[in-house]
């Protein structure tokens, strides 16, 4: 079995993995230290599981389990934790165990066989996040890009993809823009069936001579087509920014 191991504690680190070494069976394919390391390490390494520290700096471990939830093939999810409090979090995000330290040799034993379990009859498809996540996750090339939500400018359906539009470029994501939509529609708005901008990024909407309205962002230049049944809702919005 592939284990990747995040914990932004050192220690803790090393307790883990003399136990799985004392367990046997297990490969350590790989350690991090936060979040954005974990979800590399996995994109790297395809583990069959992670041990999963949820209070990391920058991304936590629960955004980070929403994430892996999105992988193909998805890793087996653990938590070992400080603190009980997440538990229902945790399981929310589709995690196999839950393990409070100081993690006990049984209950990690325990918790791999719960693995074995998961990667004998691999699940497909990802859960539903269990809260909106501040990042998007770009796989490209073998490498992760992480996007701050509120970098992006608008998101754009082009086939099975969505192009996500942000201060720093542009980069694919293998999501729907109607799940999207679900997750963040308090900060993005639907002004075509294939395309969601922004709120904030929202100027004003012109109407071209040939009656077609396009929207205007802050800071994108091009205009973006609206489609007819947008229009109200857009102006509704207008007014009260």
């Amino acid at each position: 079995m592939k284990v990747v191991i995040a914990d932004d504690e050192p220690l803790a680190r090393d307790r883990l993995r003399a136990m799985l070494h004392e367990i046997g069976g297990i490969q350590v394919v790989a350690e991090a230290a936060d979040g954005r390391q974990a979800l590399q390490a996995c994109a790297d390494h395809e583990p069959d599981l992670i041990l999963l520290d949820i209070a990391m700096p920058g991304i936590d471990g629960l955004e980070a389990a929403r994430h892996l939830a999105a992988f193909e093939p998805r890793p087996a999810v653990v938590f070992c934790t400080a603190y009980d409090a997440h538990a229902l979090s945790a399981f929310e995000a589709e995690a196999i165990d839950y393990l409070v330290k100081p993690v006990r040799p049984e209950r990690l034993g325990a918790a791999l066989e719960r693995v074995r379990t998961f990667v004998a009859g691999r699940r497909q498809g990802a859960g539903t996040p269990a809260a909106q996540r501040s990042h998007l996750c770009a796989r490209l090339r073998g490498s992760l890009r992480l996007i701050p939500i509120e970098d992006v400018r608008y998101l754009q359906a082009d086939e099975k993809y969505v192009v996500v539009h942000h201060a720093h470029g542009e980069d694919l994501i293998e999501e729907s823009l109607k799940s999207l939509e679900d997750e963040f529609g308090e900060r993005f708005i639907r002004i075509h069936r294939n395309c969601l901008a922004a709120r904030h990024e929202l100027v004003e909407l012109r109407r071209n001579p040939d009656g077609h309205v396009h929207a205007m962002l802050r800071h994108v230049e091009q205009p973006l087509e609206v489609s007819r049944r947008c229009v109200p809702g857009l102006r509704e919005i207008l007014k009260q920014l």
